[in-house]
């Protein structure tokens, strides 16, 4: 079949060239290898096969004499093949003599004897890459790449790629599909020739070809950290895929029709006259943001993050009275019934006094209180509805949603999102996403780009800060003693297990740790909570520790969100080294609500690893939740903060957040041009990047 090109047209309509473009996308160029050990790669197209990138590179450009090459570093050697035999030394192996070298094989097929004395008898040599060791017989490689050849046989002209792989697809079949796609003809760029000028942009179909075939005399080190122009271009592509997705997927929500609410309504202003504190001057930012969103006739899509304790939800409570006040219900979600039951009590406190009706949906509920709640939502009579992803189950309808609110957003599911969200009759309802945990700007320019996003960077008055300090494991007496000392004049305490959630093996560690703290502390009222208890049982021992009546609670990290017990003034993270950052902030913000002192103390094992040990200095020295955010972002990724988003929004291959944000700045001023001046090349450019992901308008 005769070679088609890649090509996109940058202007006007889609020409003969974009149209073969997508032909050849389409064709599948692996013949001979299982489409499913494929699919695990994402190789599906000759497109895929193209920016599927090489890891790292191997140089098989320059022989190295036998004794002058390094130990323990891969180098290309050659020699004539002397014996080959099958041995059974403890192990049956394939041991190759080539002059002075020998090749060990323990995992091997009996035609690569075969291979080898045909080798022989020819007077073939054997050119094989791979480390040298000292063995029994002198130097040795085992399992070496090789082949055979001539002794004057040239030697290859480019670097050596290595691929990501999987199961069942070798390097050298990896190669030759690659080379297959790129031998089938030139790839168009999808970049308009002024903003490859403007941003110094190398040539796409230069670039991958490079990246794939390395031309002798190409500094290796910028190949392998990336920094090469090459390197550059495709990233500059990635991230700028990235943002048009994301920028048309804004536009697309922008373009549906959602109820427009009021913001100056007579509930609203009730409310405000009631309030028994003053808002922080970034709460009010955040509500201003809200309520100029609300009013708007396309659905609001805004996300609000906030340190813990920032004061979140009276802004949520503030929206949903803008629905209420619109003759419109509002839905509240939340991931865990801990914190579902704590919103379903700040609200009723706050909003029951003007008239305000509210649902809650618990697992707690007889069925005769849940048909009625039901019966409440859906007609209309429930104003607002409060609850766990039970929300988006069947048979909760309502008569007239007007505004979701999802809490703690990054832990529900593009499709429960969505669920809900359908919830609403003809019109699609306002969204509120809020996130405790704050996402580095660089994240909120990239992944977050599609959201308006509003901020509050400041705490309410009263709340102090919480002191950490750090003991090992061996003074576990000294914490022990802290807590009687603190229970003892009245204050509570957490204590915090490292176990998975809801695992039986987490549940058995929680249990354990109750049974000896019991034991050990027996003066004191011990409480366990964890997730595999019941809801009842769950409301029924933070009731208890609410009213004072247990003074410990051993918990896993259940309450890492949503819990607020002004009295606890102290918590212990046991094994803190086994958590992450955002979540050691998360628990710690548990504490340090009420008037006293308080005490987060971050109990360790014997042996740190350095990450550990990093992660551990920077939840000691900082409070400040942006800043914990930003390096657990430079030491995990973004991959914390995404949650299940990225079902929506993939996560980048090639560019790095950190090292690259001046290419995240350029390709967000390059996405914004390509959309108004060179639509066509922008939607060929998504597709290129992201054909087969999910319309980001949809998250």
């Amino acid at each position: 079949m005769r070679a088609r090109a890649l090509s996109v047209a940058c202007r006007g309509g889609r020409s003969r060239a974009a149209a073969r473009r997508a032909r050849r996308d389409r064709r599948h160029p692996a013949r001979g290898v299982k489409p499913a050990k494929l699919d695990k790669l994402g190789l599906r197209s000759p497109l895929d096969f193209i920016l599927h990138l090489p890891l790292r590179y191997e140089d098989e450009t320059v022989l190295t004499p036998l004794n002058a090459a390094p130990p323990g570093h891969p180098v290309l050697v050659q020699a004539r093949v002397q014996r080959a035999a099958i041995l059974f030394r403890g192990k049956r192996q394939l041991v190759v003599n080539a002059e002075g070298l020998v090749l060990r094989f323990f995992h091997f097929r009996n035609a690569q004897l075969d291979q080898f004395k045909q080798a022989i008898e020819q007077g073939l040599y054997v050119r094989a890459f791979g480390e040298i060791r000292s063995g029994l017989l002198g130097a040795e490689m085992a399992h070496p790449r090789y082949r055979f050849v001539k002794p004057d046989q040239a030697l290859p002209q480019t670097l050596t790629p290595v691929y990501p792989a999987a199961a069942g697809i070798g390097q050298t079949r990896l190669r030759g599909k690659v080379l297959e796609a790129l031998d089938a003809g030139p790839i168009e760029d999808t970049v308009p020739p002024e903003l490859r000028s403007r941003f110094a942009l190398a040539a796409f179909d230069e670039s991958v070809r490079l990246l794939h075939r390395p031309p002798p005399g190409v500094e290796l080190i910028s190949l392998v950290e990336r920094t090469h122009p090459a390197w550059r271009r495709v990233k500059f592509d990635e991230l700028l895929a990235q943002q048009l997705s994301l920028k048309l997927a804004y536009r697309k929500r922008r373009s549906r029709s959602a109820p427009r609410l009021r913001a100056d309504g007579a509930l609203l202003k009730s409310f405000a006259r009631a309030l028994p504190f003053k808002l922080t001057r970034a709460q009010t930012r955040a509500m201003n943001e809200v309520l100029r969103d609300l009013v708007q006739p396309h659905p609001m899509q805004r996300l609000l993050q906030g340190d813990v304790g920032s004061g979140k939800t009276i802004v949520a409570a503030i929206a949903c009275l803008a629905a209420t006040d619109s003759d419109h219900q509002a839905a509240v979600m939340a991931p865990t019934e801990i914190l579902s039951e704590q919103h379903a009590r700040k609200f009723s406190e706050w909003l029951e006094p003007l008239g305000i009706r509210i649902a809650w949906l618990h697992g707690s509920l007889s069925a005769g209180q849940k048909k009625r709640a039901l019966a409440g939502i859906a007609s209309g009579e429930a104003q607002i509805a409060i609850g766990t992803h039970a929300l988006v189950q069947k048979g909760v309808e309502f008569r007239r949603l007007g505004l979701a609110v999802i809490d703690e957003q990054h832990r529900f599911g593009v499709q429960q999102r969505l669920t809900l969200r359908r919830k609403g009759d003809d019109a699609v309802p306002h969204q509120l996403m809020m996130s405790a945990t704050p996402i580095p700007r660089t994240l909120s320019m990239t992944y977050f780009a599609d959201l308006d996003v509003s901020v509050i960077d400041e705490l309410p008055p009263g709340r102090r800060p919480v002191t950490t300090r750090r003991f090992a494991a061996g003074r576990r007496a000294e914490v022990l003693a802290r807590i009687s000392a603190s229970c003892a004049e009245g204050e509570q305490a957490y204590w915090v297990c490292p176990v998975i959630e809801d695992s039986k093996e987490g549940v058995q560690t929680a249990v354990e740790t109750y049974e000896r703290l019991r034991s050990e502390l027996a003066a004191l009222q011990v409480g366990l909570l964890h997730g595999r208890l019941s809801p009842a049982e769950r409301s029924a021992v933070m009731q208890r520790f609410v009213a004072g009546e247990v003074q410990l609670l051993v918990c896993t990290t259940v309450i890492e969100v949503g819990v607020d017990v002004p009295n606890a003034s102290l918590m212990v993270i046991e094994s803190a080294e086994r958590f992450g950052l955002a979540q050691l902030h998360q628990l710690r913000g548990r504490i340090g609500r009420g008037a006293r002192e308080s005490v987060c103390i971050l109990l360790f094992g014997d042996s740190l690893s350095e990450t550990a040990r990093a992660r551990l200095q920077i939840i000691f020295k900082s409070t400040d939740g942006f800043e914990i955010a930003k390096r657990d972002l430079q030491l995990r990724g973004p991959g914390e903060y995404l949650g299940e988003r990225q079902s929506g929004a993939p996560l980048l291959r090639f560019a790095d957040l950190e090292r690259d944000g001046e290419l995240v700045q350029q390709a967000i001023d390059a996405a914004e041009e390509m959309l108004e001046r060179h639509p066509v090349a922008a939607r060929a450019h998504v597709e290129r990047w992201l054909g087969r992901r999910k319309d980001l308008s949809q998250t």
